[in-house]
């Protein structure tokens, strides 16, 4: 008996010195990389070590990986950044996003969608935010980042017209005591035709140290000028969410007349405002973005301004959205780059958004589905469609968080205790 348990006890050290040996924790196999930070574009392997990027090469040995994913015939990306949602959920009655039920939780539409990064977008502002990185950001294991509203409050709907609890010191006070989270400036729903909104959030902006300012146009009648919105209000590196409405209380982009991109926006680009998709429930329009697109006027970055309402109808999520970009003629490496590196550019971290050997481990893998499909907008405009992106599996900080169909080997990471390793050596 005792020589029964030795050879147990012998065997399970020899197993764990094996899987102390392994070099990499996951090495990702026989994918196609797109990488457009680091201009990459090709087969390639992916290994992952200590929730970094450990190499990326094109061929690394299977055997060093604790777990080994097959890739073969789909595409290893950095793990997708959303820079338009909406994540502050709460039960306060008439709160709407912010603390209400029209924001939903990040880990439940996250990862099954290859999203690695949120940024919301403005639920909460410089009173709630503290209240929102306790409640939402702390127990996420989605990275949560934010635009902080310019109203105090945030986004509860009639409230964000209170230009009197708009205060841009305190907005950049709180922007500079939790600067890991807050990236920036939110302006949403605004109505009227003076201009206090963008003015108290591009002052906050440039109290903070330069960061951004987003602009959800709001509405009036007649709409206020997007060309004195762009040349004379907003700063070079900040954003034009619901780049693609078209609303009769917002001007659009595109000129109905001539199915071109207005001159003054092409200018706007040139200047450095970036032009951001936030899809919503209305806020994206196919006859926007397609002759758009013919005119040769891509989005700088894809978001999905999701939440309850838009999720369960046209928009539904990432990887939709961006689907619908692949199918009116935007190239699937500038699909990547506008849901990875260019997102953290708008935002100032451009530590994220990439495989870069050393940072964060954080990966999609998709697939190609063809097809046919039917992607329609909210005024029900379809587009046939022969090919959708679906994610196959997310690695968060160099863990496996979701796999859709079991393609990691094991499909559980081993785990080695650490008083076993401590006596077998």
């Amino acid at each position: 008996m005792r020589k029964k348990i030795s050879l147990i006890i012998a065997a399970m050290g020899l197993t764990i010195m094996a899987l102390s040996a392994q070099t990499y924790s996951i090495v990702i196999k026989g994918g196609h990389v797109i990488d457009p930070k680091n201009n990459i574009d090709a087969e390639m392997d992916v290994a992952v070590k200590d929730g970094k990027i450990a190499l990326v090469a094109k061929s690394i040995d299977a055997r060093q990986g604790l777990q080994v994913v097959d890739a073969t015939g789909l595409y290893v990306t950095p793990g997708l950044i959303d820079i338009h949602s909406h994540n502050f959920y709460g039960t306060e009655p008439d709160h709407q996003y912010e603390n209400g039920n029209l924001a939903i939780p990040p880990d439940g539409f996250t990862f099954r969608n290859g999203v690695t990064t949120v940024v919301d977008a403005g639920s909460s502002g410089w009173r709630t935010f503290p209240t929102f990185k306790a409640q939402t950001i702390d127990q996420s294991q989605t990275r949560v980042l934010a635009f902080i509203n310019i109203v105090g409050e945030g986004m509860r709907g009639g409230y964000e017209q209170n230009s009197n609890d708009m205060d841009p010191k305190m907005a950049a006070l709180i922007a500079r005591r939790y600067r890991n989270y807050v990236v920036g400036f939110k302006v949403a729903h605004y109505e009227g035709h003076e201009w206090v909104a963008v003015d108290h959030a591009v002052q906050a902006g440039n109290m903070a140290g330069g960061l951004p300012v987003m602009i959800d146009f709001g509405g009036s009648n007649p709409p206020l000028s997007i060309e004195e919105l762009f040349m004379k209000h907003l700063r070079p590196g900040d954003i034009f969410t619901h780049c693609f409405g078209q609303l009769d209380s917002r001007e659009y982009i595109v000129d109905l007349n001539t199915q071109k991109i207005k001159p003054f926006v092409w200018e706007a680009r040139k200047r450095g405002i970036y032009f951001d998709v936030g899809y919503g429930g209305i806020s994206f329009a196919f006859s926007q973005a397609i002759p758009a697109a013919k005119d040769g006027f891509f989005p700088n970055s894809i978001s999905t301004d999701i939440h309850t309402g838009s999720m369960n109808n046209a928009m539904k999520d990432m990887l939709t959205t961006m689907s619908k970009f692949l199918n009116i003629g935007m190239g699937l490496f500038e699909v990547i780059q506008t849901s990875t590196s260019n997102p953290a550019k708008e935002i100032k971290h451009e530590e994220l958004g990439n495989l870069s050997v050393g940072s964060d481990a954080d990966v999609a893998i998709l697939n190609i589905r063809k097809g046919i499909f039917g992607l329609f907008d909210y005024t029900g405009y379809k587009i046939a469609a022969d090919k959708k992106l679906e994610c196959e599996m997310t690695i968060r900080a160099g863990k496996i968080v979701y796999d859709l169909n079991g393609i990691a080997t094991p499909i559980m990471a081993p785990r080695i205790p650490a008083k076993s390793i401590a006596r077998v050596q």
